[in-house]
């Protein structure tokens, strides 16, 4: 059965010490990659970006076949944090995952975080995954729009991750739920202070 454990920074902190497999997930925007990256550094373990297993340039999109093989061979590794949703990775992921981390905003926030990252990005002219980059027109225009696609799923993410049947086809997880920054960051805070105790 599913462990859900409590919103309780005390049993978050044993959980994250001890899980070696690590999967972040939540809806765009919410801040996976940045909990994740810390994440990793502080478990010292690699980091695992499911966005660039999956993106090739000129925003291709990677087959099933193509995307599947790649996460399998990832995932492969005896530890890592694993960042991103894809329910096309397969069942690999989940079936080598111990604990799953859902980073839940409030919608209003998450908008803003994605907002203000993509404008962010748009400006920098940023390289993202294969060489790409976001621009006004595929952000802000384009019907596959990233702060759209946020919007449009920020209640079908949480629907996902939240109650009991989240997470029924893979029982042997444990699930930590952050419902803030304060929170993720306490996190972080916590799990350093124990790993230089």
């Amino acid at each position: 059965m599913v462990d859900f454990l409590p919103d309780d920074l005390t049993a978050q902190l044993q959980a994250l010490q001890r899980a070696a497999r690590i999967n972040v997930v939540g809806n765009s925007g919410v801040g996976k990659s940045t909990f994740a990256k810390a994440l990793a550094a502080t478990k010292r373990v690699p980091y695992i970006e499911l966005d660039g297993l999956f993106w090739k340039a000129d925003w291709t999109e990677s087959t099933d076949v193509e995307f599947v093989a790649a996460v399998a061979a990832a995932v492969s590794q005896p530890a890592w944090v694993l960042d991103g949703n894809y329910a096309r990775a397969g069942n690999g992921k989940w079936q080598r995952t111990e604990l799953v981390v859902v980073l839940d905003l409030p919608l209003l926030l998450n908008f803003w975080q994605v907002f203000s990252r993509t404008c962010g990005r748009i400006w920098r002219r940023d390289r993202l995954w294969a060489g790409n980059r976001e621009t006004f027109a595929n952000s802000f225009l384009d019907r596959d729009s990233v702060v759209l696609f946020s919007l449009m799923h920020h209640g079908h993410n949480r629907r996902r991750y939240q109650g009991p049947e989240a997470f029924a086809e893979h029982p042997h997880l444990s699930v930590i739920y952050l419902r803030s920054r304060r929170a993720a960051q306490a996190c972080l805070e916590g799990l350093k202070r124990l790993n230089q105790a």
